[in-house]
């Protein structure tokens, strides 16, 4: 049986790569942070929709703010990671309702300012292999 010392290399095999999208840098640390202490690799943090498309590359799952510093373009990011890659969405905004149509692989919306549990919740609802996870009050299911 394998002691606790071996459990973060078992992790790693495990990982599931996570694109932050998000222009207010702070925020996106604090995103990354959350992520990396859970286990997950953030493969990138960009700002625009140029960004996104050029280093999105195949992630597992992105939380995707809505409006960056090249407008309100984050629903359209959202649906190309989704299209291209087959990248599960949690989109991180304060205005929900500028969402529009959701992406198809969208799991669902955390509304900022956020807390890590949700945070947390809603990376475990985009995993496909937490068949079990457990919803959030401040996730809100797509």
């Amino acid at each position: 049986m394998p002691g606790i010392d071996k459990i973060p290399s078992q992790i790693g095999m495990l990982m599931k790569s996570v694109l932050i999208v998000e222009d207010e840098i702070l925020v996106a640390m604090d995103l990354e942070r959350i992520l990396e202490d859970a286990g997950y690799r953030v493969a990138a943090i960009v700002a625009d929709q140029k960004e996104a498309m050029s280093t999105a590359g195949a992630v597992d799952m992105a939380f995707v703010d809505i409006n960056l510093r090249d407008g309100a373009t984050g629903p359209e990011i959202a649906r190309d990671l989704a299209k291209r890659y087959g990248a599960r969405i949690v989109y991180v905004t304060a205005n929900p309702a500028q969402i529009g149509e959701p992406a198809e692989n969208a799991v669902g919306c955390i509304r900022k300012p956020f807390n890590e549990a949700a945070i947390l919740a809603a990376a475990a609802l985009a995993d496909p292999d937490q068949q079990d996870a457990i919803g959030h009050e401040d996730v809100i299911r797509l």
